[in-house]
């Protein structure tokens, strides 16, 4: 039962929806399916509480707006290039597979084709916002198969973009005028004007970025409030001009954001405007789950499982195969493609998109929503306990990696020093200065890092160096273990998501599990760290931050003493030449 008072109906569906939130958090879901499910209970078949649709309407719109806005703020073409064919060949490959496996699947469920066609495209893509967060709560999102699963979600952003722009402009360029149907010179018309309109667009952000972009934030960077408050602006007045001219108010957004990448203050304001983008897609979300009409649901739970099951399986299956076939790892492979186990945001725009088009129907929406939930919510599980996962299949995961993993095996060639005393796991800023460290003492040290680059950069200047990874079981049994006396993991210290295992643990127990009965030292993050580290079997562990404060208070307080020194024996020179003033003296004046 709905309220009479908009305002009071928007509070109660906040609290509502974080109260959702809350249940989800504990559940170590993403908020994106507990803000589904909040609009859903919320919504006219459930608890009735969301019923003001054309408001809830208008917010969702500003919240996509600005997800296409910081997309395309952060367009990060850098590093698809630096990744090259594998974020290209394996974007598109997945893309492609999916969707025309995917096309077939929807056609054997008994779905039309126009739908199926949608349905199938909505399903190849994977959320980034979601990766992203995972994989950096794990400490992942520098290694290898994170930066190619971050190459390729980026390719996959850029299809959806051009997809959409497709079905706005197919949609612009063919339908009826005064309900009459158009004929084939009219349609040619309506394309032709939709190209016209479509260069002047493009024109116009070129001419934008060229001359007013830069300037325009140059003049009131000083006050970042207003920076935000003009990005938002400009979002929101291109999405309005390219509805205007018959395209989707998504594309206009995205343009907007190519628009100021270019100028140096996109990380500023994309830093400003995430908490704004997460709260407004809450009402897309909402939105959404509250036009679900709950009693056609049974309906759609046979095909709503069998399509999450092609997307949890198949598509880590199609990474796993296509990576594979370029010359990668199976363990890369595996890890990458459990990335692409479900889908995006961005999928369900998609549909929505193509019901307010009048391509799809509600149902439809409804079948993508229910997968959503479904591959989103297991598919984080799957992410924080990949490593546990890849130990269990990697029996069944022999076919899917060449003879010889040409990708990673120039990192692999053996370099290995004779006996080395120390082998150094992460040759990150903290691993590569306690190498420089030990070398200048003459201790012999192996590296070991699990980013072919930094391998490769590393031997160039000399370093004894292998690519490999210490939670790799396998791995371990490789290394000249026996001769070493200390195992160092540099590793960078995280904060693991509650629940998931904390790689340098896991590091350790391998290292323990492979047989090595040397020292260890480890890396933690703060004191509970470092108990958890030495239970299960770590030697030394090492705090760089509380090492490096008592560090930094040893050197103020030496520069304090020296400056005292130096200060009493200004004052003994003084004294044989002038009388000072003496607190004394003043006491004894008064």
């Amino acid at each position: 039962m709905g309220l009479d008072n908009v305002f009071h109906e928007l509070s109660i569906v906040l609290l509502f929806a974080a109260a959702v939130g809350a249940i989800g958090l504990v559940l170590k879901q993403p908020l994106v399916v507990s803000f589904i499910a909040a609009g859903i209970l919320a919504g006219p078949s459930v608890l009735d509480i969301a019923t003001a649709s054309e408001h809830l309407d208008v917010l969702a719109k500003f919240g996509i707006a600005i997800l296409l806005f910081v997309v395309g703020l952060k367009l990060d073409l850098h590093l698809i290039r630096t990744m090259g064919a594998v974020a290209l060949t394996t974007g598109l490959g997945q893309v492609l597979f999916t969707s025309v496996i995917g096309f077939f699947i929807c056609l054997w469920l008994g779905i039309d084709p126009l739908a199926s066609l949608y349905i199938a495209v909505a399903i190849t893509f994977s959320s980034t916002i979601i990766i992203v967060k995972l994989l950096s709560d794990k400490g992942e999102i520098d290694a290898l198969h994170g930066r190619v699963a971050l190459g390729f979600l980026i390719v996959q952003d850029i299809v959806v973009v051009l997809v959409m722009v497709v079905v706005s402009a197919l949609a612009a360029g063919t339908g009826t005028t005064n309900g009459e149907e158009l004929g084939a010179a009219g349609i040619a018309l309506r394309v032709g004007e939709v190209v016209g309109k479509g260069v002047l667009m493009v024109g116009a952000v070129a001419l934008f970025i060229r001359y007013l972009a830069r300037p325009m934030f140059d003049r009131i960077a000083r006050s970042q409030e207003l920076m935000v408050l003009l990005a938002v602006g400009l979002a929101v007045a291109f999405a309005s001009g390219a509805d205007l001219l018959g395209f989707s108010m998504e594309l206009g957004a995205f343009l907007a954001g190519v628009a100021l990448a270019s100028t140096p203050y996109r990380d500023v304001i994309g830093a400003r405007l995430n908490p704004l983008r997460d709260f407004m897609l809450l009402f897309f979300f909402i939105s959404l789950g509250s036009h679900m009409d709950v009693s056609t649901v049974g309906d759609q739970i046979l095909p709503a499982l069998v399509l999450s099951a092609f997307v949890l399986i198949g598509n880590p299956l199609i990474v796993l195969v296509i990576m594979g076939v370029m010359g990668y790892r199976k363990r890369t492979g595996f890890l990458a493609g459990l990335t692409v186990a479900q889908i995006s945001e961005f999928s369900l725009i998609f549909m929505a998109m193509g019901l307010a088009l009048g391509h799809v129907s509600g149902a439809d929406v409804g079948l993508v929503t229910l997968v959503g939930i479904v591959t989103i919510g297991l598919s984080t599980y799957m992410i924080l306990y990949s490593h546990r996962l890849y130990r269990w299949l990697e029996p069944v995961l022999g076919p899917f990696e060449r003879k010889v993993a040409h990708r990673e095996a120039g990192a692999e060639e053996e370099v290995v020093e004779a006996r080395p005393d120390v082998i150094l796991f992460g040759l990150g800023r903290y691993g590569s200065n306690i190498v420089r460290g030990l070398a200048r003492r003459d201790v012999a040290v192996l590296g070991v890092d699990f980013d072919p680059e930094v391998v490769r950069e590393r031997r160039e200047a000399g370093w004894s160096v292998v690519y490999g990874d210490a939670s790799d079981p396998d791995f371990a049994e490789t290394l000249p273990l026996s001769t070493a006396s200390w195992v160092v993991l540099a590793v960078p210290a995280v904060r693991p998501v509650p629940g998931a295992s904390d790689p340098s643990e896991t590091n350790v127990r391998a290292l323990r599990t492979g047989g090595y009965t040397g020292r260890i030292a480890a890396t933690a993050h703060s004191a509970a760290d470092a108990a958890r580290l030495k239970r299960a079997g770590a030697d030394v562990v090492l705090l760089p931050y509380a090492d490096a404060a008592r560090r930094a208070v040893e050197v103020i307080a030496d520069a304090d003493a020296d400056s005292d020194a130096d200060a009493d024996s200004s004052a003994e020179t003084a004294s044989s030449t002038v009388t000072p003033y003496r607190r004394g003296a003043a006491a004894d004046a008064s």
